[in-house]
């Protein structure tokens, strides 16, 4: 990874214990890590960039195991999201070089997984805010699973940085009662439902 050299790894575990009304049978967990890396493409038009995307697999592995491990094991992983803030030098192209190394890493490690997982990306500058979406692992139709987790870096990223970021989830949004198809329900045969 020495074109994408990590310069740090923020680690986000977020535990909901209540959202006001009846206590929620069990805790909602959310969690984000996020990497903050050298963007080898800063300042430059590069044309040809998806050959980078395989020199960023093995950060998106150790990405998805570091938070696997932090939650507590895969058990119960039902959500997922993943996006990726380009510092100002880059383009917003930049941070789709995630696609393929950050989503198919966690598909890779949390098993049977037959939805898409939701992205966004953004330019930005230091402490930009981005909300990575949350979905379903295994049916995007699951509405109690439509997400976001905002992830923050004080000092990221600088021009020439992209902080590339994977979110999960234990569960669906406590509460969640706006019907449509229930977690339990889930096929999982095409992705959607």
């Amino acid at each position: 990874m020495s074109d994408f050299a990590l310069r740090k790894t923020l680690l986000f575990i977020e535990d909901i214990l209540h959202e006001g009304g009846p206590a929620p049978a069990s805790t909602h967990q959310r969690g984000a890590i996020v990497a903050v890396v050298k963007n080898p493409f800063a300042g430059r038009f590069e044309g040809e960039l998806q050959p980078a995307m395989d020199v960023l697999k093995p950060l998106g592995l150790m990405l998805t195991d570091q938070l696997i491990a932090a939650m507590g094991g895969r058990d119960g992983i039902d959500g997922y999201g993943k996006g990726a803030i380009v510092g100002a030098a880059g383009e917003i192209e930049h941070g789709a070089l995630w696609h393929v190394p950050g989503g198919y890493a966690m598909r890779e490690r949390l098993g049977t997984s037959k939805a898409i997982v939701p992205s966004a990306m953004k330019v930005g500058t230091l402490a930009t805010t981005l909300d990575v979406p949350l979905g379903h692992i295994n049916a995007a139709y699951v509405r109690s699973h439509f997400d976001a987790f905002t992830v923050s870096v004080p000092d990221a990223p600088r021009a020439d940085e992209i902080a590339f970021i994977l979110a999960m989830a234990r569960g669906g949004r406590v509460h969640s009662r706006m019907g449509g198809l229930e977690a339990w329900d889930v096929k999982g045969e095409d992705g959607l439902r």
